[in-house]
């Protein structure tokens, strides 16, 4: 687990945290809003932890008795709330986990610090059911509400919480870190990073995922070969990408990233400057032979097919217009 000083980006959050320790200005509700993978939970554990330490710095120390029990997930006076149900955190749930238990004085700290993962899924009982506790807090309080969604919470809740937004990571820093700590090669390092919009996360998950690995590797032969198939080739082509069906943005937005390769190339001829670098040589073909207008056509295509596969339109017919498009303009 890592403590403030190692939070990768989103020195705001990290810096506000800091300060309210200093000041000894700490509020009873939080609430941390981001994507799934952005890092809410490591940050909300970071501050719990440096509240528990017993060093009482603002950064936990990581060997007092308070931060070895966090780093181990057993300190009583940091729980986590999880949903009871895959989409739902209930009123019973609420009131069992926090409502009856912050009455209940620390074990041996001066805070209990509580920390509800997908806040979002708790309807408006649970809400209200917490409404009071973030209300009327025992002095040694401090609950931290993580969510994917700020807007499906009351306002009632909202305007008695500090509300913090995750802001993604500098692609530089997501791909450092896939380099060095997860031993990523810099070629899926790059994609990971492109695809994965600044969301540590989300760059960790795609470089290790293999049903990604297995997608990528289709696209980049159906790019390869798609301007010289027949038509029954298209045709066999829709039936392997029907396969991903139901993850069709991601195939669509790695033919997007290739495309933007294409446009970059066909600009500048930096290699430096693209993600797919170990095509260059397909990249190269597509942006010699391509027009600016036929690359846009391309793209504009993409976007209609995702739009249209959004609208529930028939999958096959909406991929084989997109791949027609693409043979014709490259």
């Amino acid at each position: 687990m890592a403590g403030l000083e190692d939070i990768l980006g989103n020195e705001h959050i990290v810096e506000h945290f800091k300060k309210a320790i200093e000041n000894n200005k700490i509020s009873h509700a939080y609430i941390i809003n981001g994507e799934k993978g952005m890092g809410k939970r490591t940050v909300a554990k970071a501050f719990a932890m440096t509240l528990l330490c017993e060093e009482k710095g603002t950064v936990p120390c990581m060997k007092c008795h308070s931060c070895v029990q966090a780093l181990t997930d057993n300190n009583p006076d940091l729980i986590m709330i999880t949903p009871d149900k895959p989409t739902t955190l209930s009123i019973d749930h609420i009131r069992q986990t926090l409502v009856n238990d912050v009455e209940l004085k620390p074990y041996s700290n001066s805070h209990k610090v509580y920390i509800v993962e997908d806040a979002e899924l708790m309807n408006n009982a649970a809400q209200n059911a917490i409404l009071k506790t973030i209300e009327e807090p025992p002095e040694y309080a401090v609950i931290i509400l993580l969510t994917t969604n700020i807007s499906a919470l009351l306002q009632t809740v909202l305007s008695r919480c500090v509300k913090l937004d995750m802001q993604p990571l500098k692609k530089e820093v997501v791909k450092k870190y896939l380099m060095e700590k997860e031993k990523v090669v810099d070629y899926q390092a790059d994609i990971a990073v492109s695809f994965a919009g600044g969301n540590l996360g989300k760059a960790i998950e795609l470089s290790k995922s293999q049903d990604f690995a297995e997608m990528l590797d289709e696209v980049i032969q159906l790019l390869r070969y798609i301007k010289d198939m027949q038509a029954y080739e298209v045709v066999a082509a829709v039936k392997r990408a029907s396969e991903y069906k139901f993850r069709f943005t991601d195939y669509i937005d790695l033919m997007i990233l290739w495309f933007r390769d294409v446009l970059v190339y066909k600009a500048s001829q930096n290699v430096n400057e693209l993600i797919f670098k170990d095509e260059i040589q397909t990249i190269k073909k597509h942006a010699a032979k391509s027009s600016y207008n036929g690359i846009e056509h391309i793209l504009e295509a993409m976007n209609k097919a995702k739009l249209r596969l959004k609208a529930n339109v028939n999958f096959d017919v909406a991929i084989e217009m997109m791949f027609l498009t693409i043979r014709d303009n490259i």
